[in-house]
């Protein structure tokens, strides 16, 4: 099958698949667990804020969460490098504050949230979430935040709204990426409107009861768990409710390869490589991947009469 791609960007900016797949790769990936079940300290590491109060969750997998220096320390985020030791090591340039995320688009009250606002609109929940990347490994992560629902709701949505569109920031001070065009600049995600309104679909402003660091997407971001985790627009600076499905950096980079909905399916393989089973970082095991991400309970009433393998 051949797949077409943007001719400035190579398969490995893309997804860089030796980095997961080769020995080498495998070795590092397990090396980096060690460090963190050993409690070893990574270079870059901040020390991060504790959030002032943090409820449990009663939609929280049962499963053991990832060690935090895992989570903080091996991520994409092309903004910062395309290695996936980059982000730790460069994020910590980002100014945090002052931080405004503005709301807008076909709603009634439109407006901009300074972050400061974003922590007292809800109460700040814990909700340990199964993460999977389009690559092959995964995490549970303690996410901390509250639902996106609870923003929308403040600007209230018109009828005539039926997707919303996130957009990151792009600080060419503090992050080396955006000079390389591997995807057109700033950051853009999008979700349907009752997917962004379900209550899994959370924005969070922290992990293990600590604020975001910069290298996961500070100060607040997009986590969806049922979909594969580059749907999760990080730091984001605007969301914006429209009527039609929005663009989006990865499809539009390569369509062939990552689908706007990007629900994590087993049965529908990303065409370089097989998505039937997954590496939970710090494991040495694969084991198979769950349809949904292990939440079909919760989300496959959402996609009733819809081909799966079609709108992927």
């Amino acid at each position: 099958m051949l797949i077409r791609r943007p001719a400035d960007i190579p398969p490995s900016e893309i997804t860089s698949d030796t980095l997961y797949r080769g020995r080498r790769a495998f070795v590092r990936d397990m090396g980096l667990a060690g460090l963190a079940f050993a409690g070893l300290s990574l270079p870059g590491l901040a020390e991060a804020a504790r959030l002032p109060s943090v409820v449990k969750s009663p939609l929280s997998t049962t499963e053991t969460p990832t060690p935090l220096k895992s989570v903080t320390s091996y991520n994409n985020y092309y903004e910062f490098g395309t290695d996936k030791g980059d982000p730790v090591d460069r994020a910590g340039a980002l100014k945090l504050r002052p931080w405004t995320v503005r709301v807008e688009g076909l709603c009634a009250k439109p407006r901009s949230f300074a972050i400061e606002d974003l922590l007292k609109l809800a109460p700040i929940e814990e909700r340990i979430y199964r993460m999977r990347c389009v690559e092959g490994w995964s995490m549970v992560i303690p996410w901390d935040g509250f639902p996106l629902s609870a923003l929308l709701k403040q600007v209230e949505p018109l009828g005539s709204a039926k997707y919303v569109e996130f957009t990151t920031v792009a600080d060419e001070k503090t992050m080396p990426g955006l000079g390389r065009r591997i995807l057109d600049w700033p950051y853009t995600e999008g979700l349907r409107l009752d997917e962004a309104m379900h209550p899994l679909t959370i924005l969070a402003v922290g992990l293990y009861g600590e604020e975001l660091l910069g290298q996961n997407g500070a100060p607040i971001r997009l986590v969806v768990p049922w979909k594969y985790g580059f749907k999760g627009a990080k730091s984001l600076v605007r969301i914006r409710l429209v009527d039609k499905q929005p663009a989006t950096a990865w499809n539009n980079a390569a369509p062939e390869e990552y689908g706007f909905y990007s629900n994590v399916n087993p049965t529908v393989d990303h065409p370089r490589w097989s998505q039937a089973t997954e590496r939970r970082l710090g494991e040495f095991s694969k084991r198979k991947t769950l349809m949904f991400n292990g939440y079909a309970e919760q989300v496959a009433s959402l996609y009733n009469g819809m081909d799966l393998r079609k709108f992927f």
